[in-house]
């Protein structure tokens, strides 16, 4: 759902502009009650996994094809104002080095694919999880659910900013039914890929998982016939590093090839915003990227002809310049909040909540005689 430019004028385009820096902003300084030492890095590499699947475009219907958002998969993984900035992160270097989005269209495009796609999926995410029972399960049905209603609410979001901007007079009630339609069947697809992740990596660790905290109950031992809670007892520290160091590093290597190899097989159909584009008429209003000759456009590396190399390499270099793009800014927003000192507490508490809890659970399989179990995590 890129938005070429052209498509919205000047003074809406501008517009959007403010409210994507207003958001991203706001962003930044969210992010440090969201971040700590472990999920900085993570951030950085949900930034690149999203890059990667983006380029996955899979076939819906009709000739169209769609592909992942990323604002719900983000908002979960790492909360919802770390997620604006991993898409946004994302946004920029595929404008910029692909191509990919237009430049002036920027803010429109992080209105509606960072901004309303994390906060409608992270809303509904929270109001699941609230009357869902506390398991694996529910957080990954709830992110089911919140992926696949943030996609046609991006393309509702787009349609509201074309009724306003538009530079082409064309019927709205039409495009507001067929982009919305076609949305639905692509938030399938993102909804399936963002259930997929948040399980893998909370069977995992999910203790690094945002929306899975307090997904375990504190251990209970019994004291003169009462319950109290029991004395949280930490997970070994280097055991926790190297495990961080190894989802890391599985979260990269499963990104590059995703990007590198996997993107071969991806559907070559326009996807959802394109397909309506041209069949709806408003593609006529489409400019020239300012970045069209770039060495990597149309994710592609230049004079190099064999297509799967080219885009291949085209896939890697985008993963590897994300993540290292997105680190640095994640790591630069961890370092401002332990810099601020009046921030780091609710963040870190929390995380450390989540590790004891989760820690405390795993010896209950010992203590069986004067333990009550925690909750279910099945």
């Amino acid at each position: 759902m890129h938005v070429p430019d052209g498509f919205i004028n000047a003074p809406v385009s501008v517009a959007a502009g403010a409210v994507a820096v207003g958001a991203v902003a706001v962003s930044l300084r969210g992010a440090r009650r969201e971040l700590d030492e472990r999920t900085a890095p993570l951030a950085g590499l949900v930034a690149a996994f999203i890059f990667a699947v983006q380029m996955l475009n899979f076939p819906v219907a009709a000739g169209t094809s769609g592909h992942l958002l990323g604002g719900a998969l983000a908002a979960i993984l790492v909360g919802p104002y770390t997620a604006v900035l991993c898409v946004s992160v994302v946004l920029l270097m595929q404008g910029l080095l692909f191509a990919d989005g237009g430049l002036t269209a920027l803010g429109v495009n992080i209105t509606v694919m960072a901004c309303v796609t994390t906060v409608v999926a992270y809303a509904i995410f929270r109001g699941l999880a609230k009357v869902l029972p506390r398991g694996r399960r529910s957080v990954t049905a709830a992110a089911f659910t919140a992926a696949l209603v943030s996609v046609p609410a991006a393309a509702a979001a787009f349609t509201l900013l074309y009724a306003v901007g538009g530079t082409t007079d064309v019927p709205l009630g039409k495009v507001a039914t067929a982009m919305i339609g076609v949305h639905v069947l692509i938030g399938i697809g993102e909804a399936a890929i963002t259930a997929l992740t948040v399980g893998a990596v909370i069977a995992v660790r999910p203790d690094l998982v945002h929306g899975a905290r307090g997904l375990t109950a504190p251990l209970k031992l019994r004291v003169g016939g009462e319950l109290v809670d029991a004395p949280a007892t930490p997970a070994p520290a280097p055991a926790a590093a190297g495990s961080h160091r190894k989802l890391w590093a599985a979260g990269l290597v499963t990104s590059l090839i995703l990007a590198g190899f996997v993107s071969f097989y991806a559907s070559t159909n326009p996807d959802g915003l394109e397909k309506v584009a041209h069949d709806k008429g408003f593609d006529k209003g489409e400019k020239e990227h300012d970045a069209a000759d770039s060495p990597l456009a149309d994710y592609g590396v230049k004079d190099i002809s064999n297509t799967r190399l080219s885009g291949g390499l085209a896939g890697v270099i985008g993963v590897g310049v994300t993540v290292v793009a997105g680190t640095a800014v994640f790591w630069a927003v961890r370092r401002r909040r332990d810099g601020d000192g009046t921030e780091s507490g609710p963040a870190s508490t929390a995380t450390d909540d989540v590790t004891a809890a989760t820690a405390t659970a795993a010896t209950s399989t010992t203590s069986a005689t004067s333990v009550t179990k925690p909750a279910e995590n099945a």
